[in-house]
């Protein structure tokens, strides 16, 4: 679990009020209950912070914007640490967000169902 700190609280918050428009139009779909899975935003993980996490699952859902071409290599970090700690990361461009909601909200709610079906021990690995 994630060790929470005052700054971290503070960062997230900062983060959540200045979300980009495609964050805000998916928070709008998966802050509703997706198949009965509970969605945070901007959450605090390790040494990173996830766009949207579902802790039962530990599944991330990471938008990617202008910042993740400036930087891929830290993308990349954070993605194979978050791995390596049993999380599961899915990736969806702003523009995919944009041009396709549904798509998008569609292959989340297919990976939760999936995830579901694991068995805990494979799920604690972020299979």
């Amino acid at each position: 679990m994630p060790e929470w700190k005052p700054r971290n609280t503070s960062r997230a918050r900062t983060l959540r009020n200045t979300a980009t428009p495609a964050e805000r139009a998916l928070w709008e779909h998966l802050s509703r209950s997706q198949q009965g899975v509970k969605f945070s935003r901007q959450m605090p993980l390790g040494p990173w912070f996830a766009d949207f996490l579902c802790r039962e699952l530990r599944l991330v859902v990471e938008l990617d914007g202008f910042s993740h071409d400036v930087k891929p290599e830290r993308d990349e970090e954070r993605d194979s640490w978050m791995r390596e700690n049993g999380y599961r990361v899915l990736h969806f461009t702003n523009s995919e967000v944009r041009n396709n909601i549904e798509g998008v909200v569609t292959a989340i709610q297919m990976e939760i169902k999936r995830l579901r079906n694991l068995p805990p021990s494979r799920l604690r690995e972020g299979q």
